[in-house]
């Protein structure tokens, strides 16, 4: 049994005529008799009375018009989905957010992602260091990373998409909180609350680089992985911080965010993915993310 087989049943059954079944389907009326007597012989029962001037479906006809109608349902969905797999509309995309740019991103791509690619299934996972990533990534857990660089995995492809500075993070009881920006020098002797040392995290180095720059190295009272615990310590006067500025966008009770004075520190975001990974879906949502960011830093600029 071949599916044109049930196609033409289909037709013939639901047409109950077998001109006006082959008129829809583009072939003539002998072989579309001769291709239903084949299914009938092939399946033993009868599908179909036949009269001189009606056709009407027997109780296996009855059957096999239900579950032809699934059948052929199915199979013109898979073929759909196929064909929008293959243009990048379909599938599943398991993507990283650095923790310092999940506050600010992980929003605004989620709803632009669906909206430009609702046939794919997003798994984004947020408050990841880079290292972790990176492990990820290799490994296949995720398919696409948005992270901070240098990676230095030669497998993967990166692409910077923003640079931006580091700012402080104070309590809201801070003697520099409502200053217009923060010299750096001045946080010599606080404590500071940091990304970790030990997953060699790329804010940590930058964060300690910055300080260096301005004659110190910073006191690490606290280390923590996550954005969100980070700032929420600083929020609970346990100490300072550096964050990247996009951190801002996450609003803790406590805590006040200010720029830094006479310091040039940047740090990058990053995409990264694995360079054999050639699907139409990954270079879609590549540029939905660079859309997304270059609007969202227009605005920026000109608000």
């Amino acid at each position: 049994m071949e599916l044109r087989h049930l196609r033409y049943f289909v037709a013939v059954a639901e047409e109950r005529h077998f001109g006006r079944a082959a008129e829809r389907l583009h072939i003539a009326q002998p072989p579309l008799s001769q291709q239903i007597r084949r299914l009938e012989a092939e399946l033993g029962e009868p599908l179909l009375y036949r009269t001189t001037r009606s056709v009407e479906l027997s109780p296996a006809g009855e059957v096999l018009l239900e579950r032809s109608r699934e059948i052929l349902a199915a199979t013109d969905a898979a073929v759909d989905d196929a064909r929008r797999a293959a243009r990048g509309e379909y599938g599943r995309l398991a993507i990283g957010f650095t923790g310092s740019s999940t506050y600010e991103m992980l929003p605004s791509l989620a709803a632009a992602l669906r909206e430009e690619l609702p046939g794919v299934v997003l798994d984004l996972r947020g408050e990841l260091l880079t290292p972790a990533q990176v492990a990820r990534l290799v490994d296949g857990t995720l398919d696409l990373g948005l992270l901070r660089p240098p990676v230095h995995e030669r497998d993967l492809d990166t692409e910077v998409l923003r640079s931006e500075p580091l700012i402080a993070v104070l309590p809201r009881s801070h003697p520099l909180a409502d200053s217009d920006a923060v010299p750096l020098e001045r946080l010599k002797d606080e404590p500071f609350v940091t990304y970790p040392s030990h997953f060699r995290s790329v804010l940590h180095d930058a964060v300690e680089d910055a300080c260096q720059a301005h004659g110190f190295k910073p006191h690490a009272a606290h280390e923590v992985a996550e954005t969100a615990t980070l700032v929420s310590f600083v929020a609970a006067g346990l100490g300072v911080s550096l964050v990247p500025a996009s951190v801002r966008h996450m609003t803790v009770r406590g805590a006040v965010y200010r720029p830094l004075s006479e310091d040039s520190t940047h740090v990058e975001l990053a995409a990264a993915w694995r360079r054999d990974d050639g699907r139409p879906m990954l270079a879609r949502a590549l540029d939905v993310i660079r859309t997304d960011l270059r609007a969202r830093d227009s605005r920026r600029r000109t608000a």
